[in-house]
Order: structure tokens, then sequence, then C-alpha cells
């Protein structure tokens, strides 16, 4: 594995340490670093040189950009409707670049690839790190998940930057990922089988998980003795704090990786409480590792019970016959609301798909009906398009 170097950058020789340390007033592109786009050299860096260039800048989205001196800003997933603009400090991203490219071993002539498009936080982000690191930086998206598969090997590439749902992707349309040394994921929790289906697609892989969004960046990130349903410790520099009564309470993170706020009219979901920050996620830790339960906008009361719509999905995605599920709710005038599975996969195993959920989670809290669908919605991020999916549940 290439050690990490840095060398030369915009301003003259720093440190590793040095050159994150000035990176204030915008990131700094490392000499050695090169991109490509389908394979093929970019030399003038395409879209990414706004990111080198005159601050503040933003890739995608609508409206003028509202960042200050030494702020850009990035998209949220949209999972709950627009895209969410956000700003925030070039400092914010930097200060966790050289801590990348000790665990990830990212540096000069090392290969990174983002399947995702840059307009998505997680992938613009792991394209800034890798050239400020030096390293090649490939862009794979709008390919098909075989044509990406192909410029992997064909590249030699070492370290992927993607979503679960890029991933499944590219487990669905076959062939291995074997040159792949470290694969980063982000975005959602990966399930045990998309897990499974990581280990034989790219057998000499260390899988990176990590837990986080586009206001927060690194919360949480997995290593090789985290329990499979984790998302791992507390991420270097991050404090964790739950809240609330009983085992499950509401994340609340301090770290020097926080967004400074959001653009545009949208106020957003994320709230301040004297330095701490929370997007509204609920979980628990146990040994230090934490654990997710949902959103808290996601959960539902059923019967005085509440009901975590994302761990019924997981269960869900571990069956045979399920490719995709999402689980929603739908107002009943006997129960208040039940629980509805939208599903892609094997039909015929409706019945005990039901069962297993009704086994597992109750009859109260378990779906009560399936909706088949074969085109699955999905937003450019990579992410389930939710509010379409409700409107197959209906009311």
């Amino acid at each position: 594995m290439p050690k990490p170097e840095f060398g030369f950058g915009r301003s003259g020789r720093a440190s590793g340490g040095d050159i994150f340390t000035r990176m204030k007033d915008g990131f700094i592109l490392h000499p050695n670093a090169r991109m490509f786009q389908a394979g093929h050299l970019v030399p003038d860096f395409g879209p990414l040189a706004v990111a080198f260039a005159e601050m503040p800048f933003r890739i995608g989205g609508q409206g003028g950009v509202q960042a200050g001196h030494g702020q850009f800003e990035t998209l949220t997933s949209g999972s709950s409707g627009v895209p969410r603009r956000v700003i925030r400090g070039v400092a914010t991203w930097a200060a966790s670049f050289a801590l990348n490219a000790e665990m990830f071993g990212i540096g000069p002539g090392v290969r990174v690839a983002v399947l995702g498009g840059l307009e998505q936080s997680l992938a613009v982000y792991g394209a800034i790190e890798a050239l400020s690191l030096g390293a090649d930086l490939h862009l794979l998206a709008a390919m098909r998940p075989d044509r990406q598969r192909q410029v992997l090997a064909a590249q030699a590439v070492d370290v992927v930057y993607a979503t679960p749902a890029q991933l499944r992707l590219m487990v669905e349309c076959g062939g291995d990922m074997l040159g792949v040394r470290v694969i980063v994921v982000g975005g959602a929790k990966l399930d045990a089988r998309l897990r499974l289906d990581l280990a034989a697609l790219a057998p000499g892989a260390m899988v990176r998980e990590f837990y986080g969004a586009a206001e927060t960046s690194f919360i949480t990130i997995t290593g090789p003795d985290t329990p499979p349903d984790s998302v791992g410790r507390a991420y270097p520099g991050v404090q964790i704090d739950l809240r609330g009564e009983g085992k499950i309470g509401q994340i609340w993170v301090k770290s020097p990786y926080l967004f400074d706020g959001y653009a545009g009219n949208d106020q957003g979901g994320a709230v301040w409480d004297q330095g701490w920050l929370s997007v509204g996620e609920m979980g628990w830790l146990t040994d230090g590792y934490l654990y997710l339960a949902g959103r808290a906008g996601r959960m539902v009361t059923v019967a005085d019970t509440n009901v975590f719509p994302e761990a019924i999905e997981a269960f869900l995605l571990d069956l045979p016959g399920v490719n995709r599920a999402a689980v929603l709710p739908r107002a009943d005038p006997l129960r208040g609301v039940v629980m509805v599975a939208v599903l892609q996969g094997d039909a015929l195993r409706e019945q005990a798909i039901l069962a297993a959920a009704r086994m597992q989670f109750g009859a109260l809290a378990a779906p009560r009906s399936v909706i088949w669908l074969e085109d699955w919605p999905m937003l450019a991020s990579g992410k389930a398009d939710y509010l379409q999916l409700a409107g197959c549940v209906g009311g």
C-alpha cells in the first residue's frame, strides 16, 4: 500500500498536517493529482476545477451560491423532497483528509473511484479528497454498472466511494471487483445480504462503512471488529450524545466536521443546541458501538408502540425474493394506521415474506400487505424516492 505523501500545494511545500490546517480559504490541489472520466484523462479537471479556484462554489443544484469566503455548498440526497443546499467551511472537510489518507491508504499513485454524480455530497467529497491527496481520481457516474466494473478493473482502482444502492447495482450486473482493496460506503446502512454479496464481489476489499449526513460529514466508522448490525464507533474527533428516555435516544454530535447552515429558503431538518447538532436520527450505544433505529421523522406509532420502518426494511432485504424494500404507513379506519411493504422481487414469495415479518415484529408492527413494483423509483443520489413510493401506498 503506497504511503500517502503531501508535497507542494498551490501555496508551496507543506507537511501533511500543515497543508490541511491551511485549507481554510480554499482546497489545495495536489501537484500529483490527476482526474479521469470513464477512463479518459481530463487535464483541466472539468467541473471539479471550481473546487480549487475561487471560492465559494457548488456543483449542481438550483439558485445562486450563498456561501461566503472560505465556504462552499453541497447538496443533501433529497430523500424527503428537493435536495437541500448545505453551506460548510472548507476546513470541515479538509480536517478529515489526512485521517482518511491513513485509514484508507489514499495518496499519490493511488487510484480512487467515485460511482455517484458530483451533485451528491458523498461523491464530491470523495473526489475533492482524492485530488487534495494527490491520487488519481476516476469519475464513473453516468455509466452502466457493468461498464463501471470494467473501468475499475482496467484502471486497477484501489479505493471506491459508493452508496449501498450503487453497490447493489454492481452486484446485480455480475462479475467481480478483484483489484479493489478498500470500499468506503456511506449514505445508508449496509444490509446483511449486500455485505455478503460484496464479500463475493470484491473478496480482497476492506469494507469501511461510515454513518453521517451532508450536514454532519463523518459521525461513525466501522472496522474489522464492528458487530454487523452496528454503524461503528465514533469517527476521530467526534463526540456522540444520546438524548431521550429508555434505550433508544436521539443522536446528537459535536465535531470539527459540522456544516454552517442551509442556503435558500428551506430551513432544513438539522437542529443545533449549544454546539451540538442532530439530524433527527434515533439509535443506541452498546460497548461504544452505535446502532441506528431510524429517523424520528419516519417513526410511526402503531397501537401505542413506536415502529421504525428502517428496521423492517433491513429485515425484508435479507429475505429470499426481496431485491428492494420500503415500508410505509397507510391510514386504516379500524387501527388508525397500518404498515405496508413496497417490494421489488419475487411476488410468488409474498405470503412467506409477510409471515416472516409477523414472526419477527409481531402482527401490529409487521406489514399487513405488499405492493410489488417492477420499476423502482430512485433519486439521483442512488437512494429510493420515498415520495413516489408513498404515492403507491396511498392515504
